[in-house]
């Protein structure tokens, strides 16, 4: 994979604080976002009696998820892929278990040994010609069956724009729609089971977010999960 602009590897050291300038106009921090969608991700797999024993975090940059995919779905291992070089030695650093392992694209060959992938964000970043690669790259990691939860920031959201705008590295990411996503993964060989919103309200709304499940299913939310499937 050739790299996106702008190169992570300069915002690996303050990757947290430039995002948290965009986010912070919600009154949430990113540890609530990142909780929040591995625990509609837990929700799901629960209820198709999925327990994940391997998780990828494809583009994981400083592998802030890390924490919460052991805190939540329990798995022997977490592999975080990403480009940046730098963003890896600080998520080394900060996770030097054996159970947790982060490399280059190129350095992790796709063998077939994941349950679950999840990514969160990156295909915003990567090159259009680029996608159907990446997508690729997921399924050749996925056992047969395995599951890919996508998710991405919803261009459908006036919320969304806003935000990115003020993050230095989303300004000009090339936003990908729910249906730009579902025909991306289908191409790619995966069955979409679900796609489920997410994040309405912002914590000046928070007595409305009891209501957010029941809002799932309209792609209106922040973001949007897609769970899918790769071939058995």
């Amino acid at each position: 994979m050739s790299e996106p602009e702008p190169s992570f590897d300069e915002y690996a050291t303050d990757y947290a604080s430039a995002l948290e300038q965009g986010i912070s106009v919600s009154g949430e921090n990113k540890e609530y976002f990142a909780r929040g969608r591995i625990a509609v991700l837990k929700k799901r797999l629960d209820a198709m009696g999925r327990s994940p024993r391997v998780v990828m975090d494809y583009g994981c940059g400083t592998g802030s998820a890390t924490p919460y995919f052991f805190e939540t779905l329990h798995p022997e291992r977490v592999i975080g892929v990403d480009i940046s070089s730098k963003s890896l030695q600080v998520a080394r650093t900060a996770f030097p278990q054996r159970s947790a392992s982060f490399h280059l694209f190129e350095d992790y060959k796709p063998c077939a040994e994941v349950d679950l992938a999840f990514c969160n964000g990156v295909f915003h970043h990567i090159p259009l010609k680029e996608r159907a690669g990446a997508i690729d790259y997921v399924r050749r990691s996925l056992k047969p069956g395995g599951l890919f939860a996508f998710c991405e920031n919803n261009p459908w959201n006036l919320g969304t724009h806003f935000v990115m705008s003020r993050i230095p590295f989303d300004r000009d990411a090339i936003k990908i729609s729910i249906p730009e996503a579902r025909r991306l993964l289908i191409a790619g060989g995966f069955e979409v089971l679900d796609v489920k919103s997410l994040f309405y309200f912002p914590r000046s709304l928070r007595f409305l977010r009891p209501l957010e499940s029941a809002l799932a299913s309209l792609p209106l939310g922040t973001q949007y999960q897609i769970l899918s499937r790769a071939p058995s």
